[in-house]
């Protein structure tokens, strides 16, 4: 395969990726652009051939680059320049990786007064997470669990689970997330006397 051919190939994940990150269905998505169900489909299994037309109204829906859709080789700036996504619990997430598969950063901020009604939830991979600011509260499956500043959690995503403020105050927490199942593998030790 040509080099072209290897993005190209690539495509179709990272549409799927940023699709499912977004938590859009093929419908709602053909309905934002225009675009048929199947076509997006078939762009998504690497079936259909990305063109610039097919392209150009997915970029704007998920508001990035054209380059970020068809993973353009880097241009020495190892900067990220997040875009935030907006979630439904009132939070905003702003992506700290560049790739669309695999393991992906991601810094979360919830600002004060924010929804804290829990509404746990599942879905394929593995999560990894570290409290910045802020007390989270985490509900997994039969546990409540409130983690201060400085603490870290990491749970199989397939488990029910919600976050919020555990106080109404604002929380900032960092989180790696595989959507295959990859675990998190920190070595560092702790602080904290037993």
């Amino acid at each position: 395969m040509t080099a072209n051919e290897d993005v190209l190939a690539a495509v179709g994940p990272r549409l799927r990726a940023l699709r499912q990150e977004h938590g859009t269905t093929l419908a709602e998505l053909a309905a934002t652009t225009g675009i048929s169900v199947s076509t997006l489909s078939r762009l998504e299994s690497g079936q259909r051939r990305a063109t610039l037309e097919l392209l150009l109204p997915l970029a704007g829906a998920y508001r990035v680059p054209l380059d970020e859709l068809v993973g353009a080789p880097p241009t020495g700036d190892p900067r990220i320049y997040a875009r935030p996504l907006r979630h439904r619990s009132g939070q905003t997430i702003l992506p700290l990786s560049r790739q669309a598969t695999g393991l992906q950063a991601f810094k979360h901020l919830i600002a004060a007064g924010a929804p804290a009604e829990p509404d746990p939830k599942t879905h394929e991979g593995y999560e990894w997470l570290y409290v910045l600011h802020g007390r989270l509260r985490l509900i997994l499956g039969e546990h409540d669990l409130v983690l201060p500043e400085g603490e870290a959690a990491e749970f199989d995503t397939r488990v029910p689970h919600w976050f919020g403020s555990a106080n109404g105050e604002a929380v900032e927490f960092l989180s790696i997330f595989g959507r295959q199942g990859e675990r998190m593998h920190v070595r560092a030790r702790s602080t904290r006397t037993p």
